[in-house]
C-alpha cells in the first residue's frame, strides 16, 4: 500500500534527510588513501549520535540476508555494486567508493547514496559516476504528479543504456516514509507510461546503479550482502529521497 504524505509530513522528513546529507558529506570528506571502511562507518555513527538519530541499516535483516547488517553505512568499493559491508579494508589510490546511508529521526526515514573516487580517479570511473548522477537527475525530473513509475524507470534506464553501461537486474528504488522500504518499487529501467500513477504526497528513494562492463549480472559475496559485478568491472550508485509535490520534485536528502 502506498502511503501519501501531507505537506507537514514531507517537511518533517527533511530532518532525517539532512542527517543523511551531512553524513554522506562527512564520509566523503574523510575518505582518503589509507582510511578503512570501518572508519567511514564510525564517521556515520558519529553524525547519527550528534543528531539524536538512529540507523535503519544497522541490524536490518531482509529475507535474503543470512545475518543482520552490521554497519550504519553500505560501503561498496570498485567492483562492489551495493550493500558492501564496512570492514578493515583500507582505501587505495584510485579506488571508486559508493556509500549508501540512512537515518531515522522523528519517526521518519531518509536514504541516499553517493559515489566518488579516492586520490587520483580514473577518467573511466569519473564518467561512470557522472552517468549515475545524470540518471538520478533524469529520474528526479520525471517524478511529477501525473507521470507514472515507468516514466522514472525509463528516464533512469535511458541515461544508463545510452552510456553503454549495465543495470543490475532486479534492483532499484523504493517508497520511503515511516519505514525505509515502502511501496511502490521504483525500477531502474522500463517502458514509459506504464505502472502506478504518481501523485503529490508520494515519497520515493530513486537510486540508479550502473555497471561499467555493460552486463546486468552480479554475484554475492560470502557475507550474504555485498553484490559484485561478474566481470570485475567497476560500479557506481547514486540516490536521493524525493518527495513528489504539486510544485515539482523536492529532494529531501541534501545537507
Amino acid at each position: 500500500m502506498v502511503k501519501l504524505k501531507t505537506d507537514r509530513d514531507i517537511e518533517d522528513m527533511r530532518a532525517p534527510g539532512r542527517v543523511v546529507g551531512r553524513a554522506l558529506a562527512a564520509m566523503r570528506e574523510a575518505a582518503d588513501v589509507g582510511v578503512s571502511l570501518l572508519e567511514l562507518d564510525a564517521v556515520g555513527r558519529e553524525v547519527l549520535r550528534e543528531a539524536g538519530a538512529t540507523s535503519p541499516f544497522l541490524g536490518y535483516r531482509p529475507h535474503f540476508a543470512p545475518v543482520p547488517f552490521p554497519g550504519v553505512v553500505c560501503a561498496s568499493v570498485n567492483d562492489a555494486i551495493v550493500h558492501g559491508v564496512p570492514d578493515a579494508y583500507r582505501l587505495g589510490d584510485g579506488d571508486l567508493v559508493s556509500v549508501d546511508f540512512g537515518a531515522q529521526l522523528g519517526g521518519w526515514a531518509g536514504d541516499a547514496a553517493v559515489s566518488f573516487t579516492v586520490g587520483r580517479g580514473r577518467p573511466a570511473d569519473l564518467r561512470l559516476i557522472e552517468t549515475a548522477e545524470a540518471a538520478l537527475a533524469a529520474g528526479i525530473a520525471a517524478a511529477v504528479p501525473g507521470n507514472r513509475i515507468g516514466d522514472i524507470a525509463h528516464a533512469v534506464g535511458t541515461v544508463c543504456r545510452e552510456a553503454g553501461y549495465g543495470i543490475p537486474d532486479g534492483f532499484g528504488g523504493h517508497g520511503i516514509g515511516r519505514s525505509m522500504h515502502e511501496d511502490p518499487g521504483v525500477p531502474n529501467e522500463g517502458p514509459a507510461g506504464r505502472g502506478m500513477r504518481l501523485r503529490a504526497g508520494m515519497v520515493l528513494a530513486i537510486e540508479p546503479m550502473v555497471i561499467a562492463g555493460g552486463t546486468d549480472d552480479y554475484t554475492c559475496d560470502a557475507d550474504g550482502w555485498t553484490l559484485r559485478t561478474v566481470d570485475g568491472s567497476r560500479a557506481a550508485h547514486a540516490e536521493h529521497t524525493v518527495a513528489i509535490t504539486a510544485d515539482g520534485p523536492r529532494i529531501l536528502t541534501t545537507p
